[in-house]
């Protein structure tokens, strides 16, 4: 039941999604009690190469053992400069894409922003430094004033939103002139249509558009030990099986509707239109 509830996430009710979405997160948190041996701070599927070396990024070793998520967040970059810019992260997760970002690419500030306050406590004491820093809050609702980033990046959460035109609407609120917006996130095949047409109704046009679905896929089969190896080092035995689900493990359905196509994953640049 577990897993069918974590496959089904984002065409659960509004009201369910949010309570659940604490609930997969605090948990997650609530295991990794001990924060000098963190290992999660990632929660995306990853990205490799479709062939040759796997590691298409240089890591401190600090870094190596979440390489494909980190590779993740360097292909979201795409082009895009991001050094001395305002960035805004919506969906942070536990920070570590805006710990990535923030060390290796030097913009000037970084704002990572999340529904869970738990998460938002362990990012600060973990990540936070004088350029990072992250905020409690709903992504259809920023709690940001006109025209106060440069860059907006939403990595492998826009789908769970109740509301996407809403999220939409506030990150062009809350971008500046010539902004830039960041979207790699996954969506059924069928759906993609939807998805330009609200991104364009928004006022985005979109300037790059890749589906790396392949990339994710290859990055799962390379990751498989270690997603396994946390499972079962971290997740209560009950609830393995859907956290297989979530993790996108090696015969999980998640982890075949990459590899079918049914499940497309695309990486987005877009420019807020003038």
């Amino acid at each position: 039941m577990h897993d069918r509830i974590v496959l089904k996430y984002a065409e659960l009710l509004r009201l369910v999604r949010k309570p659940l979405w604490r609930f997969w997160h605090n948990l997650i948190l609530g295991r990794d009690r001990d924060h000098t041996d963190v290992r999660v701070t990632f929660l995306n599927y990853g990205f490799a190469p479709l062939s040759g070396n796997p590691n298409t990024i240089t890591l401190e070793p600090r870094d190596e053992p979440e390489r494909f998520p980190a590779q993740l967040y360097h292909r979201a970059l795409r082009s895009h400069d991001v050094n001395g810019d305002t960035v805004l992260e919506v969906g942070s997760g536990r920070g570590g894409g805006a710990s990535y970002i923030t060390r290796y690419f030097r913009p000037k500030r970084y704002v990572g922003l999340d529904l869970a306050p738990k998460n938002i406590r362990f990012c600060n004491e973990y990540h936070g430094s004088d350029r990072l820093s992250f905020v409690q809050g709903d992504a259809e609702r920023l709690p940001f004033a006109d025209g106060s980033f440069d860059t907006v990046l939403n990595v492998e959460s826009s789908r769970c939103y109740g509301n996407i035109s809403r999220f939409f609407a506030e990150v062009r609120r809350v971008l500046r002139k010539h902004g830039v917006f960041l979207l790699t996130d996954m969506r059924w095949k069928d759906d993609l249509p939807q998805l330009r047409s609200r991104i364009t109704a928004a006022g985005f046009t979109i300037a790059e558009e890749e589906n790396v679905t392949p990339n994710v896929a290859r990055a799962l089969d390379l990751d498989d030990r270690r997603r396994r190896g946390m499972i079962e080092q971290k997740i209560p035995k009950f609830l393995a099986r859907a956290f297989g689900e979530f993790a996108g493990v090696k015969g999980s359905r998640r982890y075949s509707e990459f590899v079918s196509g049914r499940m497309q994953y695309v990486s987005m640049l877009l420019r807020a239109a003038v």
